[in-house]
């Protein structure tokens, strides 16, 4: 099923060993089954990739933007040409259902078709200084080799939101795919370098050893920018190793979101929009609906047709195409999930669907829906990552947005209303970097995403998504 996928390291423009000959098994979700053999990077790789990517990047910085643009779009036709291909290697080496796998596909190819576009839109500017006495010209020029570090909840999607803007801005980068799923990012690397992406602007490093090669690399000076997409922890800590030498950040971090339906809300819409926003790759987003608040009057209905909805899912083997809940990435992972809801239950919720982690190979956990959780509940202070549904109730606008921001954390929200004031003002209240009114999906590559409080520093995807890959030059002049 893998066909001719590459598992060496990629640096360079090579596929070549890791330096000390070490290995990592890449496990399939379903049946815990390995299916490939990975090269596993340490430090000197790391060091040998920013080697390769400072060695290329004066050049790449020099060529024209139509250039770098015109490679982009030809790596979004070459992944569209290959969607099945690569929707099925995502599938197998992350859990994901086909379905989902396919749709990122999809999303991943377009930040590459975006950022196509946007490399030739790198815009300056030239104005009259207010006194009169000399003319501000302002140049944009690219950052230099950056560090990416991707999740692997997302492995094509969060790798091209990434390459896409760096490389239309004239950067060269090393990617740090996360280790349960390199493939899909080594076969971005091929990809790339089939679309006619010089030698060593990307570089592929997969490690089982991610702090000590990302560490390294960040104190490294030839290093001027860090883009990582993960959890708060990690975040907290790329932060403090960033702050050494003063590397330029983007953060992508933890979510929480809260997903409010009022009583006048269209809740058929409400429920399409919760299935979209809960269960898009299985939970498995950190974009997902973490905490549901319904307002009383229709939170008895809301819970039982989502519930209904839940149960119905076609829980299987991501590759299997009736599937529509695959399993979840790691034993670690559906433990957390299973322990979250054990503690909600222990508090006094009540499971309307699953619930109970099933026997047998895979890490599988079912859709769940939960009613009366305890406002304590460590299910809504953590981020699930899994196919949980917690449901509290409110009783006025004031106390939903109240328990909307009652979290460190603020990418995404979801709200659901027919009074499009109320949807507004509500929208603004909520502390939160994106928010969905009536909407259960935000993401799209030519719009801003990114989060407030600890959910992260800096913008993917629009045209700020290209912003954070150049730095703004002043030249003070007089003619």
């Amino acid at each position: 099923m893998l066909g001719v996928v590459e598992t060496e390291l990629f640096i360079g423009g090579k596929w070549v060993p890791a330096s000390s000959g070490d290995r990592f098994d890449v496990l399939d979700p379903a049946t815990g089954d390995v299916i490939a053999s990975v090269a596993d990077g340490g430090e000197s790789d790391a060091m040998a990739a920013v080697d390769a990517a400072a060695a290329a990047g004066k050049t790449w910085a020099k060529t024209p933007p139509r250039v770098r643009g015109e490679a982009l779009r030809r790596a979004f036709e070459l992944m569209t040409a290959r969607a099945d291909e690569l929707a099925k290697l995502i599938s197998l080496e992350n859990g994901k259902a086909l379905t989902d796998a396919k749709g990122e596909v999809t999303y991943a190819a377009e930040f590459f078709r975006w950022f196509a576009e946007e490399a030739v839109r790198g815009e300056g500017m030239i104005s009259t200084a207010p006194s009169g006495a000399n003319r501000i010209l302002v140049v944009r020029q690219p950052v230099g080799v950056c560090v990416l570090v991707t999740p692997w909840n997302f492995p094509a999607a969060m790798a091209t939101r990434k390459i896409g803007p760096a490389l239309a801005a004239g950067c060269t980068v090393v990617l740090k795919p996360a280790s349960d799923t390199p493939l899909t990012a080594l076969a971005m690397a091929a990809i790339l370098a089939e679309a006619g992406v010089p030698d060593g602007v990307v570089n592929v490093l997969p490690s089982r050893s991610s702090g000590k090669v990302v560490s390294k690399m960040l104190h490294d000076p030839r290093v001027r920018k860090v883009s990582f997409t993960g959890s708060t922890e990690v975040g907290r800590i790329l932060l403090a190793q960033a702050a050494d030498t003063v590397v330029n950040t983007s953060m992508e971090l933890g979510g929480n979101a809260p997903f409010l339906v009022f009583a006048d809300a269209d809740l058929d819409a409400a429920l399409d929009g919760a299935m979209i926003a809960k269960m898009r790759n299985g939970g498995e987003a950190c974009t997902a609906a973490n905490r549901f608040y319904v307002e009383a009057p229709v939170a008895e209905e809301f819970s039982r047709r989502l519930a209904e909805r839940m149960a119905g899912l076609v829980v299987g083997p991501g590759t299997d195409e009736k599937t529509q809940v695959g399993p979840l990435v790691n034993e670690d992972t559906v433990a957390k999930v299973d322990g979250l809801v054990r503690g909600a239950l222990d508090g006094g919720a009540t499971a309307v669907t699953g619930g109970t982690r099933p026997g047998g190979p895979g890490f599988y956990y079912p859709p769940t829906v939960l009613t009366g959780v305890p406002g304590d509940a460590p299910i809504l202070r953590e981020e699930i990552f899994g196919p949980v549904a917690p449901i509290v109730t409110f009783t006025s606008e004031d106390e939903a947005v109240r328990y909307a921001n009652d979290t460190e954390f603020g990418l995404v929200a979801y709200v659901f209303t027919r009074d499009l004031a109320r949807g507004l003002r509500v929208s603004e209240a909520i502390e939160a970097g994106m928010v969905g009114l009536n909407r259960g999906l935000v993401s799209d590559p030519a719009a801003p995403f990114g989060g407030v409080k600890q959910s992260g520093i800096g913008r993917e995807g629009g045209h700020e998504g290209l912003l954070e890959y150049l730095e703004s030059k002043y030249i003070a002049l007089n003619w």
